[in-house]
């Protein structure tokens, strides 16, 4: 024990902080967070790895990200090859590529050679091709090998989220055989639920529950309790189709095999899980027209990354602007429109966001295709309408009843029962369209979709008051 430990032994060891670093509202404690920060202050290096190096890996990701930037590298040399590598796949892009980018590339090599080949290959995407290759050139050639493949498949596809190490048996095997194999070999992946089967070209064949191989005799040949493997994905699928597999078939884990149906990795349910809040979060940002955005990103990066959209939102807006410039001498002789105009424009705007936002998300889950698409529009269709009334009456009683003249209250009901219309349709025909043109309606969708409404509100109540009035 080093003189700086034993300075620190009064400070509270694992048993008392591990079990409970959260605060109720799911944040990491503030007093753990100061002890971890004076500790790495003072380089104590015993508390960090009784209280730190402990954590799970998402615990530690929480840590990482909590606490300041100039403590995270710190902390990663003080606890040294404690350190989980592993805890880097549960923080943000921004975060991650900070602490690796500062640490030596012998240091990432040696901790990559104890992360599955999943959680590698996470950490080697984003790196510059140079760095990346020196680090796979320190790695044992097998190692190497898998890790070169699985980088060569498309980023967000099957190929880049499987696990390499898997548990394959050739079909003439006895169930005995297998079992030996498993307790003997030492370079099988942690945990598995499942054993594939295979032929000498790696071809596969099917799988084997482990349940079934605890209850059979072990006598008895694999091929005899195998069962075809209905769902294999293919590494080039996009991570998203393969996740829905998951959903629709309730797997626990599915083979990922190549163009030539060999066996080249396992998709597992933690991966998964890990997609299924990736897409969702992914598509929550694009109708919001944010893109690829984290916590972490600088002033500069949030802002390059939100200019677009308000750019081409600015444009709509001129346009919508250009509808009421029609009607000028209409508003300056009636006020009541100007104040009442926001009203109609709002409501169509809020109801065509609703529609907008369950097509985008049944068109992401593959609820919504062609087939049941017409009684969906059908459905939005009726809606509007209803809508339209509801709202376009109570609005028309209190417009009416405001400004003391029936026919303003008239004119906002139509107005609102157009526009209303108008907004259910638009929510669900736009993002179909740009779904059938091979567009994103996620990214797409709000900004047409707000366009639309604003002018149809604005044109209608406008344009009606016009022909009444003047």
């Amino acid at each position: 024990m080093t003189e700086n430990e034993d300075e620190h032994l009064d400070r509270p060891v694992a048993d008392e902080l591990h079990d409970d670093i959260y605060d109720e509202e799911g944040s990491i404690r503030h007093d753990f967070l100061t002890m971890v920060g004076a500790a790495i202050a003072d380089r104590d290096v015993l508390f960090l790895r009784q209280n730190v190096a402990k954590l799970h890996e998402s615990e530690l990701g929480d840590l990482i990200e909590a606490i300041q930037p100039d403590q995270r590298l710190a902390m990663i040399r003080l606890l040294g090859d404690d350190f989980d590598m592993t805890a880097l796949t549960e923080v943000d892009e921004a975060i991650r590529m900070q602490i690796v980018d500062q640490m030596p590339n012998e240091q990432i090599a040696a901790a990559i050679g104890d992360l599955d080949s999943d959680d590698a290959v996470y950490i080697l995407e984003d790196l510059d091709d140079e760095d990346r290759e020196e680090i796979l050139a320190q790695l044992p050639f097998t190692e190497r090998v898998r890790l070169r493949r699985a980088l060569d498949y498309p980023e967000s596809s099957a190929g880049r989220r499987m696990q390499t190490e898997f548990v394959a048996v050739p079909p003439f095997w006895t169930v005995g055989q297998t079992i030996d194999y498993m307790r003997d070999e030492e370079d099988l992946p942690e945990s598995f639920t499942q054993i594939f089967v295979i032929d000498p070209t790696f071809k596969l064949l099917g799988a084997v529950n482990l349940d079934a191989i605890l209850r059979t005799k072990r006598a008895v040949k694999i091929e005899t309790i195998m069962h075809p493997t209905n769902h294999p994905i293919p590494a080039e699928m996009d991570q998203e189709e393969a996740a829905q597999l998951f959903e629709q078939y309730d797997l626990l884990s599915a083979a990922v095999v190549d163009e030539n149906e060999r066996l080249v990795g396992v998709l597992t349910i933690d991966d998964v899980v890990d997609v299924i809040q990736e897409e969702a979060e992914e598509d929550l940002l694009r109708l919001g027209g944010v893109g690829d955005e984290e916590l972490s990103d600088t002033v500069i990066e949030t802002s390059r990354s939100r200019v677009p959209w308000l750019a081409v939102n600015l444009v709509t807006a001129f346009m919508a602007a250009s509808v009421i410039s029609l009607f000028e001498a209409t508003i300056q002789e009636i006020v009541a429109l100007a104040v009442l105009m926001p009203i109609v424009a709002g409501m169509g705007g809020n109801a065509g966001s609703q529609t907008m936002t369950v097509t985008v998300r049944a068109l992401a889950t593959r609820n919504l295709d062609i087939h049941n698409a017409f009684r969906v529009v059908r459905r939005e269709a009726g809606v509007g309408l209803i809508n339209g009334v509801v709202f376009g009456c109570t609005v028309g009683l209190v417009a009416g009843l405001w400004f003391q003249d029936i026919s303003i209250g008239g004119l906002i009901t139509t107005a609102m029962l157009i526009n209303m219309f108008a907004a259910a349709m638009a929510g669900i025909t736009i993002p179909l369209i740009l779904n059938r043109a091979g567009a994103d309606p996620a990214v797409s969708s709000a900004v047409f979709v707000t366009a639309i409404t604003d002018m149809t509100g604005f044109f209608s109540f406008l344009g009606l008051a016009t022909w009444w009035f003047m």
